[in-house]
């Protein structure tokens, strides 16, 4: 099934880059400025992507305090039926933790050019850099 992939080392343990996701204020961080989420397994969110031209919703599908979040991820607007998944792993490392996002499910949101969705996601994951955005607020400490 096709996904979007991109992973990045921070050189932090997981404990530290969880801190970044397990507030709506730190996600708003680095995710999105106008995130609104109800940030608990079921709990509902909205936010605008970071392209700034598409409203996304869905729910908190999985937290795993220092593990990852997945979240379902719908198009407002688009021709979804239903919506892809969106996840953050965090995995310990030698040297920290290793981050991936992975966007995937895109089969079956039901739009029949959904290939040309993940060739879009491809190059707006390259283009909007989330995991370097959040390594440098990791680096810079806080959350």
């Amino acid at each position: 099934m096709p996904a979007v992939v991109r992973s990045i080392e921070i050189q932090a343990p997981p404990s530290a880059v969880w801190r970044w996701l397990a507030t709506p204020e730190a996600l708003r961080r680095w995710i999105s400025p106008n995130l609104e989420i109800d940030l608990r397994v079921g709990g509902a969110y909205r936010l605008l992507n970071p392209g700034a031209d598409t409203w996304i919703s869905g729910t908190v599908l999985e937290l795993v305090p220092e593990g990852g979040m997945i979240l379902s991820w719908l198009e407002e607007g688009a021709d979804w039926v239903h919506p892809a998944r969106l996840a953050f792993t965090l995995s310990p490392t030698p040297a920290g933790t290793r981050v991936t996002l992975t966007h995937d499910g895109f089969a079956g949101i039901g739009r029949p050019g959904w290939p040309d969705t993940v060739r879009a996601y491809e190059r707006g994951a390259d283009r909007h850099q989330l995991l370097e955005r959040l390594a440098e607020l990791v680096a810079a400490g806080g959350a």
